[in-house]
C-alpha cells in the first residue's frame, strides 16, 4: 500500500445542486505507462471537507472527520467521481454518513489518491465491502491531506440556491466553446483565457460571482489539423488520453475547473471533424475510443439525467437548462434533408422516447409549471443564425439551378440547416404551446453573436420570441479562415439573406406561421461570454469578454457599439 498522492488530474467540480456536488479526479499508479495501467495496483480516491488550512472538518456528534474513500475505475482510465451530500465512504462501514450540504454555501474539499495491491486477475473484481476491509481507517488517512499542496488537490465551490425559493432575482454564469490546443509554442496561448474566467468566481468590487461555467463543445481537438491527415490526428485511446491530459492539465484551465461548477457537452472535435452517425460504417473503432474517453473525462462529472445518454438537464437558482447531444445521435441520410435527424431518430414506441421527445416534453413542462421563467437550451451547433450559403433563400424559387446549388450546401452543412425536420419540430412545439423565453446557447462557429427569433403570421409579430446566444471560440488562432461575420445571415427577412423557418398552421402558405430572426453583436475575438439574468428588469445581459477578460465592443440591435447587449424578455415571477 502506498501513501497519499495528489490527483494526476483534477479535482473538477462537476454537477452541483443546493444539496450535492459531484467531484471528479484521475489517479495514477506507479506502474502505469500511458494507457497501460498496472493491473496489480488498484487506485482509490480520498475526499474530505476541510477548513481554510486544509484540515478535515469533524462531525460534532460523532467526532469523525467528514472524509470518504471512493473508487477510481481502471475501465474508466483510473477516473472516478464522488457525490458529496449523497454518498458515504466505500463499503459504508467506515466513516460518517453523507455530508449535509446547505444551499447557497461555500465549501472547500481536498482530494487525493491511494494505491493498494490487487492480487486478482483482470477478469475478477472486488465488491465495495471487500475492498473497504483492505483499507486503513479513513480518519487516519484524512489527517494526511493537510500535508498536500492546495493547488494540486483542493477544490472550492458554492452550492446552488434552494429551488423551493423560486427563481432567484439574478443568475450569472459563463459560457464558451472551442479550445483549439495550439501548436508548438502556441500551447500557452490556448490556456490563457481560463485565468480571467476563473476570476469571475471571486467577488470583485460590485460584480457578483458567477454560479457555473458551461463548456459547449470542442473541449479537445482530436484532429488538430484535418481529419484526413494522419499528422496530429488522435485515433488511438493513448492519443485521446493525451489530448485530455494536455487540455485539463493546463494550469489556467485546471484552476478554473476546481473553482467553478462546470457543465460540458461534446461537439465534433471530441471525435472527428463534422462527425455524424453515418460514419460509423467505416469508423466504429474511432467512435468507441473517442466516446470512451469522453465519458471518462467529461460525461462522468455531469448530471446523469437519462442513464448513460449524453444529453442531460439541470437547474440553478430556479432556472432550468437542457443540454442536448447534437453529435452522437445525428443521422444524415442519403435520401435528402427530409430524412436527416439531429437529435435522434423519430420515436416509434412511446415507451422508448428519444432525445427530441424528451426535450419537447421538458419545454412544455417548464412552461406549464413555471410560466415565462427563462428556459435555456444548450446546443453545441448554432440554432440561428444560419451561414449565408446554407440559408433557405426564397429568392431562388424561380431559378432552380441556384436553388439546387444552395440545397447541396445545406445537405453538406454541419449544423441545423441540414436538419430542417428537427428544427421545425422544436419551433412548432414552442409555437403551439406558447413557450416563452426560450434561450438557445451555442458554440462551434468561432464567431460570437446574438440572434432574436420572432414567430410571425401573415407578417405580424405574435409576441412570441426566443434568442440564441453564441460564444465561440475560447481559442482559435485563424480568424481569417473561419467565422467571418459577413458569412452569416443578419436579417432573415431580407431577400438576399432570406432564411425564414416555416411552420405548419393557417389556411394557406401565406397565413402559415414563419419564424424570422435578426442577428447582431458579431465578434471573432477569442472570447467567453458572461450572461446575467435579471428578474427585476426582465432582461438578459450578454457580455463578450476577450482572452484578458476585458469587454469586447460589439454592435447592439441598432448597430451602435456597446460593451453589453441587453436582451428584453417577457416578464416572469
Amino acid at each position: 500500500m502506498s501513501g497519499l498522492r495528489a490527483p494526476h488530474l483534477g479535482p473538477i467540480v462537476g454537477h452541483t445542486a443546493h444539496d450535492r456536488c459531484r467531484i471528479w479526479i484521475r489517479g495514477h499508479a506507479s506502474r502505469d505507462e500511458g494507457v497501460q495501467l498496472g493491473a496489480e495496483m488498484r487506485t482509490l480516491g480520498l475526499l474530505a471537507v476541510v477548513d481554510e488550512r486544509g484540515r478535515p472538518l469533524h462531525d460534532a456528534a460523532t467526532g469523525q472527520p467528514w472524509a470518504y474513500f471512493f473508487r477510481l475505475h481502471r475501465e474508466f482510465d483510473r477516473t472516478g467521481t464522488f457525490v458529496l451530500g449523497r454518498q458515504t465512504s466505500l463499503g459504508g462501514r467506515d466513516g460518517p454518513g453523507p455530508f449535509p450540504l446547505e444551499a447557497d454555501t461555500e465549501y472547500r474539499v481536498r482530494v487525493a489518491t491511494l494505491t493498494v495491491d490487487d492480487p486478482l486477475p483482470d477478469a475478477e473484481s472486488l465488491d465495495d465491502a471487500d475492498l473497504a476491509d483492505r483499507l486503513p481507517p479513513v480518519a487516519s488517512m484524512a489527517a494526511l491531506l493537510a500535508d498536500l499542496e492546495a493547488p494540486a488537490c483542493e477544490a472550492r465551490f458554492r452550492t446552488f440556491p434552494d429551488p423551493a425559493a423560486g427563481p432567484a432575482d439574478e443568475l450569472h454564469f459563463l459560457i464558451g466553446s472551442c479550445r483549439y490546443p495550439g501548436l508548438l509554442w502556441k500551447v500557452k496561448e490556448a490556456d490563457r483565457i481560463f485565468a480571467p474566467m476563473a476570476g469571475h468566481f471571486r467577488r470583485q468590487g460590485a460584480r457578483r460571482p458567477a454560479r457555473f461555467t458551461l463548456l459547449m463543445g470542442d473541449q479537445i481537438y482530436a484532429d488538430k489539423l484535418n481529419r484526413h491527415l494522419p499528422i496530429g490526428r488522435a485515433d488511438t485511446f493513448e492519443e485521446m488520453q493525451s489530448r485530455y491530459h494536455e487540455s485539463f492539465g493546463a494550469p489556467n484551465m485546471r484552476h478554473l475547473l476546481r473553482h467553478s461548477p462546470v457543465y460540458m457537452i461534446l461537439d465534433d472535435h471530441e471525435i472527428e471533424d463534422n462527425w455524424s452517425q453515418d460514419r460509423l460504417r467505416d469508423n466504429h473503432h474511432l467512435f468507441n475510443i473517442a466516446i470512451g474517453a469522453y465519458m471518462s473525462y467529461q460525461w462522468s462529472h455531469g448530471p446523469r439525467s437519462f442513464g448513460r445518454r449524453l444529453y442531460y438537464r439541470f437547474s440553478c437558482a430556479g432556472y432550468p437548462f437542457f443540454v442536448v447531444d447534437t453529435r452522437t445521435q445525428r443521422y444524415r441520410q442519403r435520401a435528402g434533408l427530409h430524412d436527416n435527424h439531429l437529435l435522434g431518430r423519430p420515436t416509434i414506441d412511446p415507451a422508448h422516447p428519444g432525445q427530441l421527445d424528451r426535450l419537447l416534453e421538458w419545454l412544455g413542462e417548464q412552461q406549464r409549471e413555471h410560466g415565462n421563467v427563462p428556459k435555456f437550451l444548450v446546443t453545441s451547433s448554432v440554432f440561428a443564425p444560419s451561414p449565408i450559403d446554407e440559408r433557405l433563400g426564397n429568392e431562388y424559387r424561380d431559378e432552380p439551378e441556384r436553388l439546387a446549388a444552395n440545397l447541396e450546401r445545406r445537405e453538406a452543412s454541419d449544423s441545423w440547416p441540414a436538419y430542417p425536420r428537427t428544427r421545425q419540430a422544436i419551433l412548432q412545439h414552442i409555437h403551439d404551446h406558447g413557450i416563452q423565453n426560450v434561450i438557445f446557447l451555442s458554440g462551434d462557429v468561432h464567431c460570437a453573436n446574438v440572434a432574436r427569433l420572432t414567430f410571425e403570421s401573415e407578417g405580424n409579430d405574435q409576441g412570441l420570441f426566443a434568442y440564441d446566444v453564441t460564444s465561440s471560440a475560447l481559442y482559435w488562432p485563424f480568424p481569417f479562415a473561419d467565422g467571418d461575420p459577413n458569412g452569416f445571415v443578419h436579417d432573415s427577412r431580407v431577400d438576399e439573406q432570406y432564411d425564414g423557418f416555416p411552420l405548419e398552421g393557417g389556411e394557406g402558405d401565406h397565413s402559415a406561421p414563419v419564424v424570422h430572426y435578426r442577428a447582431w453583436g458579431f465578434s471573432q475575438e477569442d472570447n467567453f461570454c458572461r450572461l446575467e439574468l435579471d428578474k427585476g428588469r426582465q432582461r438578459l445581459r450578454v457580455r463578450v469578454l476577450d482572452a484578458r477578460g476585458e469587454p469586447v465592443e460589439v454592435a447592439d440591435a441598432d448597430g451602435r457599439p456597446v460593451r453589453v447587449n441587453e436582451l428584453p424578455l417577457a416578464p416572469w415571477d
